[in-house]
Formats: C-alpha cells, sequence, structure tokens
C-alpha cells in the first residue's frame, strides 16, 4: 500500500504541475490578448482620425473639381465670346477697307473730272 500511495502521491504532483502550467499558459495569453486589445484600440482610434482627414480631403477635392468646372465653363464662353469679337472686328476691317477704297476711287473720280 506504501507503493501505491507513493505512486498516487506522483501522479498528485504531476497534475498539479500540469495545472500550474496550464494556468501560467492561460495567464501568458490572457497578457497576449490584453496587448492585442491595446493595440486594436490604438488603430480603431487611428481610423477614426484617418476617416476624418479622408472626408475633410474629400470635400476638398469637391469644392476644388467644382470651382475648376466652373472655371473651364468661364473660359469656354469667353474664348467663344472673343472670337466672335475677332470676327466681328475682321468683318469691321474687310467693311472699312472697302469704304476707304470706294472713297479713294471717288476722289480719283472727282479729280479726273476736274
Amino acid at each position: 500500500m506504501t507503493q501505491q500511495g507513493a505512486v498516487l502521491q506522483g501522479y498528485n504532483n504531476e497534475l498539479v504541475k500540469c495545472i500550474e502550467d496550464l494556468y501560467m499558459q492561460r495567464e501568458k495569453l490572457n497578457k497576449q490578448i490584453q496587448q492585442a486589445e491595446v493595440e486594436k484600440n490604438k488603430f480603431q482610434h487611428e481610423i477614426r482620425i484617418l476617416s476624418k482627414q479622408l472626408e475633410c480631403v474629400c470635400e476638398n477635392l469637391a469644392q476644388k473639381t467644382a470651382s475648376r468646372n466652373e472655371l473651364d465653363k468661364i473660359l469656354a464662353e469667353t474664348e467663344t465670346a472673343y472670337m466672335k469679337i475677332l470676327d466681328s472686328s475682321r468683318m469691321l476691317l474687310n467693311v472699312l477697307k472697302k469704304e476707304v477704297g470706294n472713297l479713294n476711287k471717288a476722289a480719283e473720280l472727282k479729280s479726273n473730272v476736274t
């Protein structure tokens, strides 16, 4: 019986050691979980900050794009109006040259007649 008691005591000691090892593994894993939660919270905070920054950049980009589109429209209208002015100036110049030519011919005819 003493031998069986010693064997049983050996099993008990081994069982207690295994249980202590499991508690140590659990504690180690618990620390890793806590570290991962801290890291997760840090990343979530950074994501919130980056999301706000992204939202601001997107709004700014939309405003600038709208302004550029408005400027493109104004430029197109201005260029069209300028081309009309150039065309009118060319036509006016042609009419003026024709009238000056007609006046010169009339003046020549008068001077030849007199």
